[in-house]
């Protein structure tokens, strides 16, 4: 599915990443860790295509050099980014956008009437009242809302590749109780591969099997499975980064 290869990461001169290297099997889940400010939403927002890094290194996605692709062919190749705070489009509807992005990717005709009845399903499910779909993209919405209308997007454009960076930022226990288990429906119904940078027990917890890597000084230092996790949750990065490697990539 996704191979990160020897990859170096810089903005405005500064470093942020070195000869970082990750290996993402179809259909799996992995969860990037490590203290704030270290790299790991550097490594997402590139690995979506967003110009302002430099990179050195490759990207190969189902054994294609995407490295140099911009953003939206990527995403038509099944990429999909929720960051820690989803812009708002003035302008254009939920509705209107979707339809345009499942036009493009499947190269065919969109069926309204289908169309608008999925879309008020998948509403129903993320608790989503339906006046959304025809809202400007994120326009007016709080934290919790951008999330759930990103999820929505999710739902409908059915990506292959999710990364999800933070997701659970500013949201209260009850919405990311309803985030976690519409992920875990998500991954049950097309099984997708997903890399997850988090801090939330909750989400990761959704799943029943994920791999774990923690980022130190630009590179995965330490890999393991959700016992990795539950001792950083509870003992934090300082008796984990750098010491007592697992698994180095």
């Amino acid at each position: 599915m996704l191979k990160i290869n020897n990859l170096n990461l810089y903005i405005n001169n500064k470093q942020l990443v070195n000869n970082f290297n990750l290996e993402i099997n179809d259909g799996e889940i992995h969860v990037l860790m490590g203290k704030n400010g270290i790299g790991k939403s550097s490594i997402a927002k590139s690995l979506m295509g967003i110009e302002d890094y430099i990179v050195e290194g490759k990207y190969i996605y189902n054994n294609e050099d995407i490295t140099n692709m911009c953003i939206s062919e990527r995403a038509k190749k099944g990429i999909y980014l929720i960051n820690q705070t989803p812009m708002q489009i003035e302008g254009v509807t939920n509705a209107e956008m979707l339809r345009v992005a499942l036009g493009e990717v499947t190269g065919k005709n969109v069926n309204i009437f289908e169309f608008n009845k999925e879309l008020e399903q998948v509403c129903k499910s993320l608790e989503l009242d339906k006046s959304f779909i025809h809202r400007e993209i994120n326009v007016g919405c709080s934290g919790g809302e951008r999330k759930k209308i990103e999820l929505m997007h999710m739902w409908m454009l059915k990506p292959s590749f999710i990364i999800l960076d933070e997701i659970d930022s500013g949201l209260d226990v009850d919405a990311i109780k309803l985030v976690s288990n519409s992920l875990k429906e998500y991954h049950k119904k097309y099984n997708p591969s997903i890399l997850i940078i988090t801090h939330s027990e909750t989400l990761i917890n959704s799943f029943d099997e994920y791999i774990v890597h923690v980022l130190d000084n630009g590179k995965i230092v330490q890999s393991g499975n959700k016992d990795l996790a539950k001792e950083i949750l509870n003992k934090g990065f300082k008796k984990i980064s750098g010491a007592n490697i697992i698994s180095e990539n």
